[in-house]
């Protein structure tokens, strides 16, 4: 679930689903109803996503990926994952994410969207994408995400071809992440900072700005989204050697 608090006119979310902060519908959920209030209260100046202990986010919760019965069930999960995303990507307010810990799949997806994002400088710390590895793809909306966040073809093959895992000073080199932090503890006081710095200028431009320099990509996802053909991604997890190894994987993060 998110564990949410208000700092300095600021929403903290804290991702805190115990062992790895995995991303289930629960917190889909939360997530789409934080986001109406960041857009809708203008007392709010931003938001901010953190996780609890070692990891940011492992990605989608696998157990609830691993009951579909049919396609369609995975393809509805998926539809709805992809409007909370493409909200996520629209925030008109400033969104940080602050990497406390390990940071993939669907972690690094979500962690993508934001407008800034800060990592706890420790080598231990993976970065990553693990999707083609296991049998999955991307949804149109992931995949625009990851092009956008990436930033290049070489970081993208990189990190969605060979899922490479890598650790935040190598993110920052690859200009993935923009910022390292030593501590702990600073990372939501740099994150309060940079929200701070992005929207309390005189009649907020920040909001105009994201909206035109996003404007062509949203264009792209919205339209990638009505031209999917859904039936081989949900049929990917109906696959029984799908689901085993998705569960391998959970059994090795328990």
């Amino acid at each position: 679930m998110l564990d949410l608090s208000i700092e300095d006119n600021t929403i903290i979310a804290k991702l805190n689903n115990p062992k790895t902060n995995s991303i289930s519908l629960t917190v889909l959920k939360q997530l789409d109803k934080i986001l109406d209030r960041v857009n809708d209260d203008e007392d709010i100046k931003g938001l901010i996503l953190i996780g609890e202990g070692r990891f940011f986010s492992s990605g989608f919760c696998l157990p609830e990926l691993t009951i579909f019965t049919d396609a369609q069930q995975a393809i509805d999960w998926f539809l709805y994952e992809e409007q909370v995303l493409l909200k996520l990507f629209c925030c008109t307010k400033p969104v940080v994410s602050c990497l406390n810990g390990h940071t993939v799949a669907g972690g690094m997806i979500f962690a993508l969207t934001s407008d800034y994002l800060i990592a706890l400088n420790n080598d231990r710390i993976k970065i990553g994408m693990s999707e083609i590895k296991i049998g999955l793809s991307l949804t149109p909306i992931e995949a625009e995400v990851m092009r956008w966040g990436l930033g290049s073809v070489k970081n993208y093959k990189d990190i969605i071809f060979k899922a490479e895992n890598i650790n935040p000073v190598r993110a920052l080199e690859m200009g993935i992440i923009d910022e390292l932090v030593d501590q702990p503890e600073l990372l939501l006081e740099r994150a309060k900072q940079k929200v701070s710095a992005l929207i309390d200028t005189p009649s907020r431009p920040f909001i105009r700005l994201k909206k035109s320099h996003r404007r062509p990509a949203i264009i792209v996802m919205q339209q990638m989204l009505e031209e999917c053909d859904w039936q081989p991604f949900g049929d990917s997890f109906v696959s029984e050697e799908v689901k085993n190894t998705l569960r391998q994987v959970q059994a090795s993060m328990e």
